[in-house]
């Protein structure tokens, strides 16, 4: 310090030669003190009169402001060069700060916490979602004929209006939940004391209840019961009480899936809020605290003695005497609505995602209409249900080649297993996927008629076995479809390249992933869903492409749609190239069991160690797709995708397609003829057996066995023309 203060007064350089006229003034570094000049004596001789005492400011009176100044800015100086010295975590480096520094800086940050506060309740709990339900209203789902298929979602109703409801209804709630709702601000410190003290409780008041309600999750924890405290207040500087309770009255839950006032009133006793006993207000007051377990429709010895207590509240409140508490009669239940529809099912879990996107906010239920053909899906259960698939599980899904989805079944029985292995379940399509392979041919300018390398692959890391082991020097492009040649689908990928075939998969709607550089894509390695493959062969079907799956009707495009949303195609005659070669697949391929009278397409698919069997194909204008396998992944015994698969994916079709078809003429009565046996029904594909063996009477086709010998599909046929052994090919 001393240091500093004595650079400013450093002495001047010597000088040699005092300048000329210089006057003979003296500057006085301080005051003089007393009257210490006042006496003549003290005047030295030399001290003239003329010689006047000027400071070194340049006036003849001190300035102490810029002293002041001056010596303040030296203490500054010092204490920055100190300050430096020191470090942000040492005690001094807080410490010398002023009482003044600290007060901006607390007051800033404390404003700048209530702007992120308000900011963050604004954002996380806006005011207007305390009036939307807490749970998502009740969905009815229709069939395509209007059949109720499935019913998901919260039993609510309209909110309810406090200024309508009688006196008692308001008070039943108020006794037991929140005695003094209208004299806190959303926090009572007298509850929380007393739950905590009596273990009995939570202490949430009202407004506390409906910020967890219809802002926060259900978790315990601390910081959970800060946010509802917190929102409690936000709500209660905002609200008025009347709007608080209306709004918690219109959510709360009240057990067996009824949400809201108005709901449970209706739902116990039939009788709208308005015109609610006291009873019966007292022991809907009741259910609030454990609805499920005090739900007088299966609990109601719970309910009555919840209701008892809630009278007592009442009571000690002053809302109620005793002698009224005592000739309360038990209120009678009338539960009059019945859910005997599913909450769920295959096709339902899948659509109900999309319809929820459709429906507004509302309390009301809402009912639509979705693409389910009741009778189609009634065709693929019991299609699925004479399936001799033993341990296996099977998915079918059948769409119109415009994306709306008219069957589903997800799994053998959705109530032991909901898991949807239409939609959730990815799985190697095997040779399926040889349909992207061979398209990508097409549109390389390729021909069915052109030849390809048939030889088994010998060299190279990837080495590929056809499944039957047979090999040629070459093979049509048709015929290595049909047969499904493994080394020939290699070849044809190595030769177009991973980027056309990728590119040809995701045009027409595959969007799981794709690994490039793979050779073995060409055999359907990569998993993908039964849906999204479909989809892909209805875009074939269609020659319209990507097709996206829907639930729910399409609205009929406009010009502007039109004009908007491209949709790729092929050329027509690589569609038709590729119809040709699909259709060929299951009259002469490896896809013989599922041929249908009429003209089908489709193709077969079985993944390495016969791990997923498949066939996805279409006609007319349906489009189907087909799988079976293991949920823990584990080889099939003796399916492949030409065998059990394509007979669902037959018998299917057959059925589906006879509504549709001119019936027969009716025979004429011969009074001679045989005697028909009217009572017994047509046989359709009897198990033989528990190797998945069947066997098939029809009307003009005769009787066909079909089993499989060493994986491959093998059908006995007799009829009109003899009997004879039909052995499609195998396939991977």
């Amino acid at each position: 310090m001393v240091f500093q203060l004595l650079r400013f007064w450093r002495p001047a350089e010597p000088r040699s030669e005092e300048p000329a006229g210089r006057d003979h003034r003296y500057y006085s570094l301080q005051e003089p003190y007393g009257s210490a000049f006042d006496d003549e004596d003290d005047y030295d001789d030399d001290f003239d009169d003329h010689d006047e005492v000027v400071y070194r400011s340049g006036t003849p009176s001190p300035d102490h402001e810029a002293w002041d100044s001056r010596l303040d800015q030296i203490d500054h100086q010092a204490a920055t060069e100190d300050r430096q010295r020191q470090r942000w975590w040492q005690p001094r480096y807080w410490k010398q700060r002023r009482k003044r520094w600290w007060a901006v800086r607390i007051l800033a940050a404390i404003i700048a916490l209530l702007i992120l506060m308000v900011a963050w309740l604004a954002v996380t709990a806006p005011l207007s979602k305390s009036l939307e339900p807490i749970a998502p209203p009740q969905i009815t789902l229709l069939a395509a004929d209007g059949t109720p298929i499935a019913r998901n979602g919260a039993i609510t109703d309209e909110p309810i209006e406090l200024e309508e409801l009688p006196d008692h209804v308001a008070q039943s709630f108020l006794a037991i939940e929140d005695r003094r709702f209208y004299t806190h601000w959303g926090v009572d410190p007298r509850g929380i004391a007393r739950a905590m003290w009596t273990g009995v409780g939570g202490g949430s008041t009202i407004t506390q209840q409906l910020a967890k309600n219809s802002f926060l999750t259900p978790e315990r924890s601390l910081s959970r019961k800060a946010r509802e405290m917190l929102i409690a207040f936000w709500l209660e500087t905002w609200l008025t009480k009347e709007e608080i309770l209306e709004r918690y009255l219109s959510n709360v839950y009240f057990g067996d899936n009824v949400y809201g006032l108005r709901a449970a009133s209706l739902h116990y006793f039939y009788r709208k809020p308005e015109n609610l006993k006291p009873e019966q207000a007292a022991m809907l007051a009741g259910l609030v605290q454990a609805p499920s377990r005090f739900a007088p429709t299966r609990h109601y010895d719970r309910a009555e003695k919840r209701m008892q207590l809630v009278l007592k509240s009442m009571v000690a409140a002053g809302y109620l005497t005793q002698e009224q508490a005592d000739a309360m009669p038990k209120p009678v239940i009338d539960a009059r609505a019945k859910n005997d529809l599913p909450t769920g099912t295959y096709f339902a879990d899948w659509a109900l995602p999309e319809v929820r996107k459709l429906s507004d906010a509302g309390y009301a239920s809402q009912t639509y209409t979705t693409t389910l053909d009741s009778r189609l899906q009634g065709i693929a259960r019991d299609v699925i249900a004479r399936a001799p698939l033993g341990k296996a599980q099977v998915a079918l899904v059948a769409m119109r080649p415009d994306g709306e989805v008219v069957a589903m079944v997800g799994g053998k029985d959705y109530s032991e297993s909901p898991f949807n292995r239409v939609t959730q379940a990815k799985r190697q399509p095997g040779s399926t996927f040889k349909l992207f392979v061979y398209l990508a041919a097409l549109e390389a300018g390729m021909e069915p008629d052109d030849e390809i390398d048939n030889t088994e692959i010998v060299t190279g890391s990837y080495r590929p076995k056809n499944s039957n082991g047979r090999y040629s020097q070459s093979i049509t492009l048709e015929d290595a479809f049909a047969q499904s040649s493994n080394v020939a689908a290699v070849r044809l990928f190595n030769q177009l390249g991973d980027e056309a075939v990728i590119k040809t998969a995701r045009d027409l709607g595959i969007t799981s992933p794709l690994p490039a550089g793979d050779p073995s894509l060409a055999l359907g390695t990569s998993t993908v869903t039964l849906l999204e493959l479909t989809a892909a062969y209805a875009g074939v079907a269609a020659n319209s492409f990507p097709v996206t799956p829907r639930a729910l009707a399409a609205e009929e495009p406009g010009w502007f749609d039109w004009l908007w949303n491209w949709s790729g195609s092929m050329y027509n005659s690589d569609h038709d190239d590729l119809q040709q070669m699909l259709r060929r697949a299951v009259n002469n391929g490896t896809g013989r069991a599922a041929m249908l009278s009429g003209p089908n397409y489709g193709k077969t698919g079985t993944s390495q160690d016969n791990r997923d069997a498949l066939f996805v194909g279409y006609a007319g204008d349906l489009v189907v797709g087909v799988w079976i396998g293991n949920d823990d992944n584990s080889p099939l015994a003796g399916i492949s995708g030409g065998g059990l698969p394509a007979r669902i994916w037959r018998d299917f079709m057959r059925q589906a397609q006879g509504a549709t078809a001119k019936p027969r003429p009716a025979p004429q009565a011969n009074p001679s003829g045989p005697v028909q046996p009217l009572d017994v029904p047509d046989l359709e594909d009897v198990p033989i057996g528990d190797d998945g063996t069947t066997i098939s009477v029809r009307d003009g086709e005769g009787a066909t066995i079909s089993t499989e010998i060493g994986g491959a599909p093998v059908d006995i046929r007799l009829d009109q023309d003899g009997l004879r052994v039909e052995t499609p090919e195998p396939e991977n």
